[in-house]
């Protein structure tokens, strides 16, 4: 096939395929590209497409990005082990609904796929999927920045077409041989499918995203004062020593941030509701007004819902978190008692010890005092700490 040659079929698709396609797979891709291009990182942005398919209907709901290695003649391709690893991985955690390989994803022109896609997607043909999608997604689209444009992507199927074949291929073909079909691509229409979750996540990245702000850089005829040049430096210098792990960190951190947030801006609205609501039927209770709002049931009980909902928040006293808190914490001062008690116990022995050494010193000072005992009481006290005793001992020591 002719380098120079477009890999996309001229004709439209007969097959009746249709893709749904999810949010949460832009996002991912837009993350992806983005990622490769703040990092200044070379090479192809490969990735896989997971989803379903019932009849002519397949749907894209997952995607993660892969590795790529070069091949014997300088081909891209999929390092097998480690995508046979992780596609397993990726079908474990999603069997409700359950995802499989359904196609794959990279950067292209407008103009389609071309011959460097080929050698990557023949191997996911062969060894995964028979039928495999490729989505094509085209950078170069979203520099215009159009409002109201198409998503800058394009779905295509893989077809098989035998009657492009040249002559030279002809002359070099053995009698009787089939001629090898050529694989060309297939433009596939495709909607836009949301859940109920993807439509929150959608809505809160919308939000934040309006609210973002970056650095702006100072045009060429003005110049910044040296304080800020020097913070300028400070913080690209930070910027620059983040690793991958710690940008991730920083993000999933911000993520989790932005959904405190937007958790704590509803239930803020809820409970202005319900103070408005209240001020408004207790001035109609007193007015006697009928055409003021009336206290809306079914809102409140979908309020009641979800505050029983978010009870790990805001426990009642006699709810199982408080039981279970208070019986930590009383584990816990139980085991410094405990501790307490220990060192307590040791230092009445030692004084306990020392007392009887002080009694011992003095019993044998009076029997000293006393002759008439000494013998006696000496001998006893030497028996006492087994030493030999008899009139000998007794004579020397008095």
């Amino acid at each position: 096939m002719d380098p120079l040659q477009s890999l996309v079929s001229s004709k439209s698709s007969d097959s009746g395929l249709h893709i749904l396609l999810h949010p949460l797979v832009l996002l991912t891709i837009s993350d992806h590209i983005t990622r490769h291009a703040v990092r200044q990182q070379q090479g192809p942005i490969i990735g896989a497409l997971l989803g379903q398919q019932n009849g002519r209907e397949i749907t894209l709901e997952q995607v993660f990005e892969c590795p790529v290695t070069i091949g014997e003649n300088g081909e891209v391709l999929l390092p097998s082990t480690w995508f046979e690893e992780r596609l397993k991985q990726f079908k474990d955690v999603h069997k409700d609904p359950a995802l499989d390989l359904v196609g794959w994803w990279s950067t292209a022109p407008p103009s389609g796929p071309d011959t460097s896609h080929l050698p990557l997607h023949k191997q996911i043909l062969q060894d995964h999927n028979e039928s495999a999608v490729f989505l094509a997604f085209h950078p170069s689209q979203v520099q215009s920045r159009t409002h109201g444009a198409k998503l800058p992507l394009t779905i295509y199927e893989t077809v098989l077409e035998g009657e492009n074949v040249s002559d030279a291929t002809k002359d070099m073909q053995i009698d009787g041989e089939e001629p090898t079909p050529n694989i060309r691509f297939r433009e596939l229409p495709y909607s836009v499918e949301t859940e109920e979750a993807e439509m929150i996540g959608v809505d809160t990245i919308a939000q934040t995203a309006g609210t973002a702000s970056r650095s702006e850089i100072p045009s060429q005829g003005t110049s910044a004062p040296d304080g800020q040049k020097s913070k300028d430096k400070e913080q690209k210098s930070t910027q620059a020593e983040l690793t991958q792990e710690e940008e991730e960190l920083i993000a999933n951190l911000n993520t989790r941030l932005n959904a405190v947030r937007t958790l704590e801006s509803r239930i803020s609205l809820i409970k202005s509701y319900v103070s408005s609501i209240y001020a408004l039927e207790s001035s109609a209770a007193a007015n006697d007004d009928p055409s003021s709002p009336r206290l809306s049931h079914p809102i409140i009980r979908n309020i009641n819902s979800l505050i029983s909902h978010l009870s790990i928040l805001s426990p009642n006293e006699q709810s199982p978190f408080s039981t279970e808190a208070l019986s930590q914490s009383n584990d816990v001062m139980l085991v410094s008692l405990l501790g307490q008690l220990g060192e307590s116990v040791k230092a009445m022995r030692e004084l306990g010890r020392k007392s009887a050494i002080v009694q011992s010193a003095r019993g044998g000072a009076n029997t000293r005092k006393q002759p008439g005992l000494a013998a006696r009481t000496f001998e006893d006290e030497l028996f006492a700490h087994g030493v030999p005793t008899g009139p000998e001992t007794a004579r020397m020591y008095s």
